[in-house]
């Protein structure tokens, strides 16, 4: 309980210095947001109208930084996260609502589906060295170490194209409109199997390594020589003892990979043109919307604490050592 008390007090102070941060970020940003807004629109606004703006964004001098502080600080509470510059007068919790599913569904799946397969692989490789499955060693070395982005312009190059089942670009076809009916959804799947595909290839064979690695490791501990001699079948030695602890180190990891899901494959999410968070990330960065961008900071930082503190109760539950040390 004690372990378990600190992480979350730990947790809680990060999440303070986030919202911190995040507070600062247009307020020491070179320029002016609100003047870049105005001139993007080309509006030649009064001066009360321009304070306005000010007061509407949370950006006004007339109060004093302590009170700006605090009044963001009411508003995330209440769950607003401000208006967006680039889709004003959009809330930003509108847009984000609107990109979080795809990325959800296209980098939530693959990484569930890449570490399962990828784990049980590693474990077949790790376990039975020397066999057949030593030939998956130099392809996942080779796919783990091309950055996601690139397999994606390759299957572009290879797979994409006109007449090609696969399209290049987008979520779904033009001129559809989203709706839980067959034909928006089969364009849906249709247009996400290529970056699944580039994520599922490039992520699964780092689990793959990392799994194996740690699997010939904890083979050659004491325990398992010791449970061989037991008797115990080999099935119930290579899952329930060496399995458990070579999984212990890939949690953390997991644990990254379940975080940064919100954020997205930004680099595959833009080369496909795929309308989840981390392309409206880079469409944020691109047109100085701020707001957007506090936003997206702040899901993604409490996602990935969100997903820590989930690793750490998988740690007390499949480690006691870690209960004791509570």
């Amino acid at each position: 309980m004690g372990f378990l008390l600190r992480r979350l007090a730990f947790y809680l102070f990060t999440a303070w210095a986030a919202v911190t941060v995040n507070f600062f970020v247009p307020r020491v940003v070179p320029g002016d947001p609100v003047r870049s807004l105005i001139s993007r629109y080309h509006g030649q606004l009064s001066t009360d109208a321009i304070h306005s703006l000010y007061v509407l964004f949370g950006l006004d001098h007339d109060r004093s930084l302590w009170q700006q502080y605090l009044d963001y600080w009411g508003q995330l509470l209440h769950g607003d996260l401000g208006l967006s510059f680039t889709f004003f007068p959009s809330p930003v919790s509108q847009v984000i609502g609107q990109s979080l599913p795809w990325t959800l569904a296209l980098v939530g799946v693959t990484t569930l589906i890449s570490f399962a397969l990828g784990t049980l692989l590693g474990v077949l490789a790790g376990w039975r060295r020397g066999s057949w499955t030593d030939a998956l060693l130099p392809a996942s070395t080779f796919l783990s170490s091309i950055p996601y982005f690139w397999l994606g312009l390759i299957a572009i190059a290879l797979l994409a194209g006109p007449g090609s089942f696969f399209p290049s670009s987008g979520g779904y076809e033009p001129g559809l409109v989203p709706a839980w009916d067959t034909i928006f959804l089969g364009s849906a799947v249709r247009h996400s199997l290529l970056p699944a595909a580039t994520i599922l290839v490039s992520s699964m064979s780092g689990w793959i390594l990392s799994m194996r690695n740690m699997m010939v490791t904890v083979a050659a501990e004491d325990y398992i020589t010791v449970a061989h001699a037991k008797g115990l079948p080999e099935r119930r030695v290579a899952l329930s003892y060496a399995a458990r602890n070579a999984l212990l180190p890939n949690i953390s990891g997991f644990a990254l990979s379940l975080g940064f899901i919100v954020g997205g494959t930004l680099l595959v999410e833009i080369v496909f043109s795929y309308p989840g968070l981390g392309y409206q990330l880079f469409q944020a960065v691109g047109a100085k919307d701020y707001p957007l961008m506090q936003g997206i900071f702040l899901i993604i930082t409490i996602s990935v604490l969100a997903a820590n503190l989930l690793a750490d109760l998988a740690y007390l539950a499949l480690d006691p050592r870690t209960r004791r040390e509570g």
